[in-house]
């Protein structure tokens, strides 16, 4: 217990560099001449809730501030996630127990039939056992047969 009661009373470090740059950040952007305004969570909070607002990430920074307008148009629809895929697994071969290659390697091409893995598509089956709409995110193969998880 004594510990952590130690731990409790330690200096923030990490919250005084965050702090640093984003002040720094803001500095910067004033810099700019463009119109920059900050404000507390608490007036955030206050603007939001005022307004009849869900808590969303990008309703809380249309609400930062006091000139917050009395009126904001709420989308209620789904928003796309994005996601970073990066460049995949980095092994182009499988290797043996001796570190040789025991496979050809494998494809660099990243689409297939125009499409990449994370597409959102929208697919429309006419025939078979799986007839219906399907939108979503893609995962291709090479084979030309794709996946999509529905949103």
């Amino acid at each position: 217990m004594k510990r952590i009661q130690k731990q409790s009373k330690m200096p923030l470090k990490d919250a005084g560099a965050v702090n640093a740059t984003r002040w720094d950040l803001f500095r910067t952007l004033k810099k700019t001449g463009l119109p920059v305004e900050t404000g507390s969570g608490g007036l955030t909070k206050f603007n939001r809730t005022t307004r009849g607002l869900y808590k969303t990430h990008w309703l809380d920074a249309a609400c930062v501030g006091k000139s917050t307008p009395e009126k904001i148009f709420q989308i209620d629809k789904t928003v796309l996630i994005v996601k970073a895929d990066g460049h995949g697994s980095r092994q182009m071969c499988r290797v043996n127990k001796f570190g040789f290659p025991r496979t050809t390697a494998k494809s660099t091409e990243k689409k297939v039939k125009g499409f990449q893995t994370g597409d959102i598509v929208k697919a429309v089956v006419t025939s078979g056992k799986k007839v219906g709409t399907y939108t979503g995110r893609v995962a291709v193969r090479k084979s030309g047969s794709f996946n999509i998880k529905t949103v």
